[in-house]
């Protein structure tokens, strides 16, 4: 975050952390950029975008408890940019990625990062199974209507795994079908990088109604309406039409901005 608003000093960042003024090592401060991802050319609506209308969002660890508690794969760095309130790319960092095949730290971690409108990567989008049905959860905060979702949903296996962005790439690599979250207990933060990687690889996120969460600068932090999730956006109607409708009712009723479909 301190190497963001150096080198953008424009730039709204909100994250988890606070983003307070104390002095960094400037060891830790990074200036480069990266020739591969300059080369790529952004969407015409973005080739204009002023730097004082973006929007970044950062989580420097999510999957905290999953972290605290040996499930380093679950673990991801996630920083999401948006423009107009919505997400339209992300990086999402996985440290511990393979740890458990590759014993050398340096070789590591991936990072995966996507624009909406020009594609992700570091990561390949396979399709999931046509054979059954999988969907992925919270591991470490379920609840009565985590467990009515998966009764109407009826999925053949279920994922329970931490942190959002882990959850999210799972989809894009097609080891589930969807990610339901009907539930207030994750941020902006914990979003805004997987909403835009998972739209730039065909999938899609949004509320519990599916619709689309604001990412503007003085929007309320928590996601009041839940998440859900596919990694092929067609698919996502038919998981939004069987949430229990009460369950949709008790989050229709919750504060917080949304944006259309």
């Amino acid at each position: 975050m301190s190497s963001l608003s150096r080198q953008f000093p424009k730039l709204t960042i909100i994250g988890e952390e606070t983003l307070e003024r104390k002095e960094v090592d400037e060891d830790w401060i990074i200036t480069d950029c990266d020739k591969d991802v300059l080369a790529v050319s952004l969407p015409e609506k973005l080739q204009d975008v002023k730097e004082e209308d973006i929007v970044v969002w950062v989580d420097p660890l999510d999957g905290t408890n999953e972290y605290t508690q040996g499930f380093l794969d679950h673990v991801t760095i996630l920083v999401g940019v948006a423009v107009g309130g919505k997400a339209v790319g992300g990086v999402i960092h996985q440290p511990y990625y393979n740890y458990k095949v590759e014993k050398d730290v340096l070789k590591q971690g991936r990072t995966i990062w996507g624009i909406v409108g020009v594609g992700a990567f570091g990561i390949k989008a396979i399709a999931p199974p046509d054979d059954k049905r999988i969907i992925t959860v919270t591991r470490s905060h379920s609840n009565s209507m985590v467990a009515r979702c998966l009764e109407a949903l009826q999925p053949d296996e279920v994922l329970r795994v931490g942190g959002a962005g882990h959850k999210v790439l799972l989809l894009i690599e097609g080891k589930a079908h969807a990610y339901v979250f009907p539930s207030n207990g994750c941020k902006k933060w914990d979003i805004c990088a997987p909403e835009a990687i998972l739209c730039a690889t065909g999938g899609l996120l949004t509320d519990i109604h599916g619709n689309k969460y604001d990412y503007s600068k003085d929007v309320e932090h928590p996601n009041t309406r839940g998440i859900l999730a596919t990694g092929i956006a067609s698919q996502h109607s038919w998981y939004q039409s069987r949430v229990p409708q009460d369950i949709q009712d008790h989050f229709r009723t919750a504060s917080g901005t949304a944006s259309t479909k």
